[in-house]
């Protein structure tokens, strides 16, 4: 999971500490995370994180910030619109599960 500045340039300072409670919360739910903080542009890093087959990107900014909410893409499902963190959280747990069977 990537968590980058949502449709900037970058990740900007406002949204780090954000994307940092985002990273910490899916980590804790034992998911392998990493935080993109370079100072790319934010399609730069979309691009990056798909040719690495990255499954999910998790996109925050200034709204995602205020609803407590991230923006979610897929890597083989594009742009799936922003969700509750906790609701994303859920939904991968769930999908986890059921490969696992």
């Amino acid at each position: 999971m990537h968590a980058a500045a949502d449709r900037g340039p970058a990740i900007s300072d406002r949204h780090a500490a954000y994307a940092h409670e985002v990273h910490d919360k899916l980590a804790a739910a034992g998911f392998r995370v990493e935080l993109d903080g370079r100072q790319e542009k934010i399609g730069y890093k979309i691009r990056e994180a798909q040719l690495q087959k990255v499954p999910y990107m998790l996109v925050v900014g200034d709204r995602e910030m205020v609803e407590g909410t991230v923006a979610v893409r897929s890597r083989t499902g594009g742009d799936q619109g922003s969700k509750p963190l906790d609701a994303f959280i859920a939904a991968a747990l769930d999908e986890v599960q059921r490969k696992a069977r």
